[in-house]
């Protein structure tokens, strides 16, 4: 089976770790965004899907826009792949490239799809309190997340969740269930499962004002969103020392109180 992987971040890492290990699999190419300058100094540097794969003598190819760069369909189709797999790229896959794997461009999302599609299941199932997710292993169509299901697995979430440790959840069992899936697709036992448009919730790409803390919800909503945004964008107050002094805090840690029983 030859693949050609599109990702970019960290969390992507397991899941192309997991396709070069397997013997069935050659990873033929990986396509990732282009370098990026980082932190206070923005030094330029490569995406981790991109390190990973030079480490493995993969090649890799970091188109500035797959709509409109015409080189990256002549490779892909010079690849000559079976299919394309895509965990967090981030960018929509236009048509044009879809049409190019014979068995399709397969996603993995984190979530138990029609439930929270979008760029932010993870942290949306966190912030609104779901006792369970899960991960999604779907067909790619050109709208967002709407493709149909291959397969599926629930992840039940503690009350502890956080966006970290739900990473690690999803990385290990979406991983497994992504070679299975490759596995049982290209033999031809999946039938592709149509999602319920009526069941769709929508999650929109976090910003700073997201963590921005409403102080008139509830003590258990700002707690959840506290796990849900650990890493990005954290939970953030603004304090007035004074009526010309504003000072923003950091939230690191939360903890719900009973100022009544405490009382008592």
């Amino acid at each position: 089976m030859k693949i050609v992987f599109f990702g970019t971040p960290t969390f992507s890492m397991p899941f192309l770790q997991t396709l070069i290990d397997d013997p069935d699999i050659t990873v033929v190419g990986v396509v990732s965004q282009p370098d990026k300058p980082v932190g206070r100094g923005a030094e330029v540097q490569a995406s981790p899907i991109k390190i990973l794969a030079l480490s493995h003598e993969i090649p890799v190819f970091t188109p500035t826009s797959l709509k409109t760069d015409p080189e990256i369909q002549k490779i892909l189709r010079y690849l000559n792949a079976d299919l394309f797999v895509v965990v967090a790229y981030g960018k929509l896959i236009p048509q044009s490239i879809l049409d190019i794997a014979p068995q399709g461009v397969i996603n993995v999302h984190p979530s138990l799809l029609p439930r929270h599609r979008g760029p932010s299941p993870m942290q949306f199932a966190i912030a609104q309190g779901d006792v369970f997710t899960g991960v999604s292993i779907m067909l790619l169509d050109a709208g967002m997340d709407t493709g149909p299901i291959l397969s599926f697995e629930r992840i039940d979430l503690s009350a502890e969740e956080t966006y970290t440790t739900l990473s690690q959840k999803v990385q290990t069992t979406g991983s497994r269930l992504l070679v299975e899936t490759l596995k049982r697709h290209m033999r031809g036992e999946i039938v592709p499962l149509a999602q319920d448009d009526t069941k769709a919730t929508v999650t929109h790409l976090l910003d700073r004002e997201d963590g921005h803390v409403n102080w008139t919800e509830t003590m258990e909503v700002i707690e959840r969103k506290s796990r849900a945004y650990c890493e990005w964008p954290g939970l953030w107050s603004v304090w007035s020392r004074s009526a010309q002094e504003q000072v923003r805090l950091k939230l690191l840690s939360l903890r719900p109180a009973d100022f009544a029983a405490d009382l008592k």
